[in-house]
């Protein structure tokens, strides 16, 4: 039923409950697992012009490491893997992944930061995408 599952993941500590969802899923249908990172260009705009290569690199690295637990927990399922980190508002790049590679899921926690990032970010990344993705998305609750 699914070929390729896309986990969209933004680092906080729930995603791995997210990235577990995606694996047993993907397990089930011998599917390939997408790991996707977005950095927030909206993050780094906002900063002080002196801050603004900071807090980039810091999205940065931070994504690296999301995308890294994406892929070892995959691996360690013995599932093929592909981990992206691109730049741009998150939900349209999500849609926008999701069509360019022909994703059949999309796999996101309820929430992912919160307070001012939730803030800044105006709403709920996972709302807009099940608004807009042109295919399942599965929202996994996150305590």
């Amino acid at each position: 039923m699914y070929d390729d599952i896309l986990v969209a993941t933004d680092g906080s500590s729930g995603t791995m409950e997210t990235v577990e969802h995606a694996v047993s899923i993907a397990r089930d249908n011998d599917a390939v697992v997408h790991g996707f990172y977005v950095v927030d260009k909206r993050q780094y705009r906002a900063a002080d012009a002196d801050a603004k290569e900071t807090v980039r690199q810091s999205l940065e690295e931070e994504g690296q490491v999301a995308l890294d637990d994406v892929t070892v927990r995959a691996e360690e399922a013995g599932l093929e893997v592909s981990a992206s980190m691109e730049e741009g508002i998150p939900d349209k790049a999500i849609v926008e992944y999701a069509e360019r590679e022909g994703v059949d899921l999309i796999v996101m926690g309820t929430h992912g930061r919160t307070g001012r990032h939730r803030v800044s970010t105006l709403g709920s990344v996972t709302e807009r995408v099940t608004e807009s993705a042109p295919v399942p998305v599965l929202v996994v609750h996150i305590e």
